[in-house]
């Protein structure tokens, strides 16, 4: 994610009562402890204790959503196959919002109830291993409104809608695993007016038309997180190319863009530039198409969604070079929990500083010791990048720029040639899964052969300005 100039966005989930459009709605609780449930499973993260359930892997989201942008209305079904870890009387979805229709699991009808933002379901008999699991549900999406007024979830544009998930729309239009820490292929099938487009993350499998309405069928064929996953709807231009990748590889291009904020050829040409670009540094590009969304909606930022990421604005150079390293790190390389967020902001920060470089701007070096400048009382050096305590600080100054300023720290103590090499192998090691900080660490050590515990304490884990820089 990168924020907008018109509205910084300082949290997507405040400490105050997070507002839903017609509604309000405390922002996730910690579950109470009750080892007789299985539905009360958490996923372990540290920042959303309540989203997500630890007792089951989604191995794939199969979408179908039938809309009606005059009135905003989704009719949906979504089919979930999955692997249950442990042995499962009962387990949960995160929902919030939508009427839902049935459940069935396995092919049979199950017992489903309502719980905050969860939907618990319970099947006819335990499950245990490979199951599927199907929800039919309807109504009109919810939209969240931050403290700030920044949106997340199903957000109405002036000729459909987008669905946009950090951290955790997602939970808004599609009952899912709500978590970073599972990754999951996704189908979406989404039926819309002739004259309407529909655009997704990954490959258009299909274009399909019924009398006066079309099916487009997107497909993710790559892991993706909950968070990244994008739907837009509206009166779009359609621009498809390809872009040529330095492995030789074609790479399709799909841009979507609302003809009000249309997408100038230069920003179009440069796209390729950039993903080369970061093709020398970060390795191949990790997935099967690319291209952006450029629409309407009214959020104050702009957001990785994989393989497609969506800008409310004019693209600049900066926010192209920003999302696009994001596919490389934060989608591919994916976090487990919300307070390694650094792996992915961090990374593209420092991807711009390294871009404005090649460009004949300030470099890296520059960037870091005019920040380093900063008054101690900054609010750069406090709280450390994964020692936050509150989802308000999930995109301040210290995931970005400081998580930045850790990457050029790290180069100047190994040396050029260690860190573009651990640039690679950080991408390549993790590719399409999910990574923590202290596996970063232990990858820098055995690229550089240095003991590097101190340097990424001082930088991630302690308040105030490190010092001897």
């Amino acid at each position: 994610m990168r924020p907008s100039l018109r509205a910084r966005l300082l949290s997507v989930l405040a400490v105050v009562p997070l507002v839903l459009t017609l509604a309000t709605v405390p922002a996730p609780a910690a579950p109470r402890a009750d080892s007789r449930a299985d539905s009360r499973a958490g996923s372990a993260d540290t920042l959303f204790p309540s989203l997500g359930h630890s007792g089951y892997d989604v191995r794939h989201y199969d979408v179908s959503l039938d809309y009606f942008p005059a009135t905003n209305r989704l009719k949906a079904r979504t089919r979930i196959r999955a692997v249950a870890t442990t042995r499962l009387r009962s387990f949960a979805l995160d929902l919030v919002g939508m009427r839902v229709r049935a459940v069935r699991v396995g092919g049979a009808a199950a017992r489903w109830h309502r719980r905050g933002q969860q939907l618990v379901v319970v099947p006819r008999a335990p499950v245990r291993g490979r199951f599927t699991v199907v929800v039919e549900y309807a109504g009109v999406p919810r939209t969240y409104f931050d403290a700030d007024g920044s949106k997340e979830g199903w957000v109405p544009t002036k000729d459909g809608a987008i669905a946009l998930g950090e951290p955790v729309g997602t939970m808004t239009w599609i009952p899912s695993n709500n978590t970073p820490r599972d990754k999951a292929r996704y189908t979406f099938r989404v039926t819309v007016p002739r004259g309407v487009q529909a655009v997704a993350n990954g490959n258009l499998a299909r274009r399909a038309r019924h009398g006066a309405r079309t099916t487009w069928t997107w497909q993710a064929r790559d892991p993706m997180a909950t968070y990244l996953a994008m739907v837009a709807v509206g009166r779009f231009k359609v621009y498809r190319s390809t872009a040529r990748s330095i492995t030789g590889r074609k790479v399709p291009v799909w841009t979507f863009a609302d003809p009000r904020h249309d997408v100038p050829l230069s920003v179009r040409r440069a796209l390729p530039r950039v993903m080369r670009f970061e093709e020398r540094l970060f390795g191949p590009y990790p997935f099967t198409s690319t291209g952006m969304v450029v629409d309407d909606a009214d959020v104050g930022y702009a957001l990785e969604t994989q393989t497609r990421p969506f800008y409310p604005f004019d693209v600049d150079s900066g926010t192209l070079v920003h999302e696009m390293a994001h596919q490389w790190y934060g989608d591919s390389v994916g976090f487990r929990d919300w307070h390694d967020i650094w792996l992915a902001e961090g990374f593209a920060t420092y991807a711009e500083w390294l871009w404005g470089e090649a460009q004949g701007e300030e470099g890296p070096a520059e960037r870091f010791d005019a920040l380093y400048a900063r008054p101690a009382s900054a609010p750069l050096w406090r709280p450390a990048p994964t020692q936050f305590t509150g989802p308000q600080d999930l995109f301040g100054d210290p995931v970005y720029l400081r998580g930045a300023m850790t990457l050029q720290a790290l180069r100047e103590r190994i040396g050029d040639a260690d860190f573009f090499a651990f640039l690679k192998t950080w991408a390549r090691t993790h590719r399409h899964g999910t990574a923590s900080t202290a596996q970063l660490v232990a990858v820098a050590e055995r690229v550089s052969g240095e003991q590097l515990d101190a340097l990424f304490a001082d930088w991630l884990e302690l308040d105030g300005r490190p010092a001897g820089y």
